[in-house]
């Protein structure tokens, strides 16, 4: 997730659009996901759209690190999750923490892949993990 500079204000609250940029996940898996987990219920707008807060956007990290990189069923992220909520908000947070730093590690990793690919002459592969 993108950082605010100390000048700029921090976003609170993003459209399905920013959500699925910034997670790289579909809107469908976002939609699907808020069947299956219950804690993901983003608002909705006047106009119907969902709207989601930081908060939500920090568990749809975590779920995504423990469906797709800690190899979980969405049973066992689900209640993984609720282990984590459980232990409090500072349990939860250190996790959602670990879950977005990897993230973003292997954001950076695919990003340098794609330059050193373009260095060499080479054309970018597809982007994998998606």
């Amino acid at each position: 997730m993108p950082r605010a500079s100390a000048t700029e204000p921090v976003q609170e609250f993003f459209s399905i659009g920013d959500v699925c940029t910034m997670t790289e996940l579909k809107p469908h898996v976002l939609r699907y996901w808020e069947s299956q987990f219950k804690f993901l219920s983003p608002a909705k707008n006047r106009s119907g759209n969902r709207v989601y807060q930081r908060r939500e956007v920090e568990l749809i990290l975590l779920v995504k690190h423990l469906l797709y990189t800690e190899k979980y069923t969405i049973e066992g992220a689900r209640k993984k999750v609720e282990e984590h909520r459980r232990g409090g908000a500072e349990a939860l947070r250190g996790a959602t923490r670990v879950a977005l730093d990897r993230e973003t590690l292997k954001s950076l990793e695919r990003e340098l892949e794609a330059v050193v690919q373009l260095l060499a002459g080479d054309e970018p592969r597809a982007r994998a993990g998606r």
